[in-house]
């Protein structure tokens, strides 16, 4: 799957702060369609009414965690194939294996800057 700059990324975190980081790494990178949404719940919601080329998710939130998005995102036909990646403030290595087993794509530690999450970004799509 090619990397295509003009597909609709959803960053999700309940930290206004960190989505508008996020946000403007991703503008850096030449990303234009970004959504956001507080929580796991709320970025389920708007995944069902649109098509994402991307997820970009914070672990730690309420009252559904970036862990239960990804796995009811998994679970779920239509949004499966959905490319995914973790975003953390923690390395543990139990939270590592348990988004891998529950189907992330990639898995980003805070802090991060632009060439991280590039890197990180083109990794999930290359072929």
């Amino acid at each position: 799957m090619a990397l295509d700059l003009q597909m609709p990324v959803l960053v999700v975190d309940d930290y206004k702060t960190m989505i508008r980081i996020i946000r403007n790494l991703l503008k850096q990178l030449g990303f234009e369609d970004i959504d956001d949404a507080a929580d796991g719940t709320e970025a389920l919601e708007k995944m069902k009414q649109r098509r994402y080329g991307l997820v970009i998710s914070d672990w730690n939130m309420e009252p559904m965690t970036g862990y239960e998005l990804l796995k009811q995102v998994r679970a779920d036909s239509g949004l499966s194939k959905t490319p995914f990646i973790m975003v953390t403030a923690e390395s543990k290595t139990e939270n590592v294996i348990a988004a891998k087993k529950a189907g992330v794509n990639n898995y980003i530690v805070k802090p991060f800057n632009a060439q991280t999450l590039k890197g990180k970004i083109e990794a999930v799509f290359a072929d």
